[in-house]
């Protein structure tokens, strides 16, 4: 098996972490790959001697040239490997560097025995599905496995924005923005703006106004076979439209974009013992008397 590793290098424990992961793939004679730019800052960090034998390659064969993608970071950098990998369909790992790490899940102690797992098949793939943007002013195309979000930017005035379903008119909603998220992203901004926690296993699409001027106006969630029109009707703003929080793009108003589901999902790996209840327990802290905490502080 050839693991292909992307690492978020502004990471202060990056250089034993990766030296660490090297040494155990080696120690275990599995394959390595590593893009260009990755192998320019091992062989500054971590010494030349842990990339002999060591495939290196450009990042547009990087993907096809791995088997599974370990992801070093945190839930950023497994958007950006999500995003590079795109419909090629090859599993990442995420390994926990971050803080919160809903999809960088595996922790730094676990690596060693998740690898072991992965190599004894003690794992599975779960699929998760990814949202497709279609700006109508430019035919330009966003992916995004957590959420796509469209809102005013740093304007300081609300804007209009009119919510269709599979061509039904829903609501015109006087708000921040829009937030269009799966199942994935619902542990992310859309949690943070009060939208529901949904089962990454749910085929579903949330639909979360930001900020809107309204107390009537409440998350709804769709079915992922529906495709999702929103007007920006405010005349002499910018719409800005962004994918995962990474790529983004302003347009002139008024435009219209169109979200559906995309024609690829995204392969996590997992480990059989733990499921995705164990994840929010352990994540959102949920059964944990916070005020014992402050006292004992």
């Amino acid at each position: 098996m050839k693991f292909g590793i992307v690492a978020n290098t502004t990471k202060p424990a990056l250089k034993e972490i990766i030296a660490d992961l090297l040494t155990y793939l080696h120690k275990c004679k599995l394959q390595i790959v590593l893009a260009n730019e990755l192998d320019e800052w091992c062989k500054k960090n971590v010494g030349i001697d842990l990339l002999k034998n060591v495939n290196i390659c450009s990042e547009n064969e990087f993907v096809l040239r791995s088997d599974m993608l370990i992801a070093l970071g945190g839930d950023g950098t497994m958007l950006s490997t999500a995003r590079l990998v795109g419909s090629k369909g090859k599993p990442i790992l995420g390994i926990n560097l971050g803080k919160l790490g809903f999809l960088a899940e595996v922790s730094i102690e676990e690596t060693h025995q998740c690898i072991d797992d992965i190599v004894q098949g003690k794992y599975f793939l779960e699929e998760r599905m990814v949202l497709e943007a279609k700006s109508l002013s430019d035919n330009e195309l966003f992916y995004a496995l957590n959420e796509i979000v469209i809102d005013k930017g740093a304007l300081p005035r609300v804007i209009e924005l009119e919510t269709s379903v599979d061509n039904d008119y829903m609501v015109t909603y006087s708000a921040d923005g829009i937030i269009l998220n799966t199942p994935t992203g619902s542990t992310a901004y859309s949690l943070a703006s009060g939208g529901p926690i949904v089962n990454p296993s749910c085929k579903v699409i949330t639909i979360n106004p930001i900020a809107p001027h309204t107390l009537s106006a409440r998350p709804v969630i769709v079915s992922d076979a529906s495709e999702i029109k929103v007007s920006v009707k405010s005349t002499g703003h910018f719409a800005h439209i962004t994918a995962d929080g990474q790529v983004e793009k302003f347009y002139d108003t008024p435009t219209e974009f169109v979200v559906r589901k995309a024609d690829y999902n995204i392969k996590l790996v997992k480990r059989k013992q733990r499921t995705y209840y164990d994840l929010l327990r352990a994540k959102l802290q949920w059964g944990k008397d916070i005020r014992t905490q402050r006292t004992a502080q």
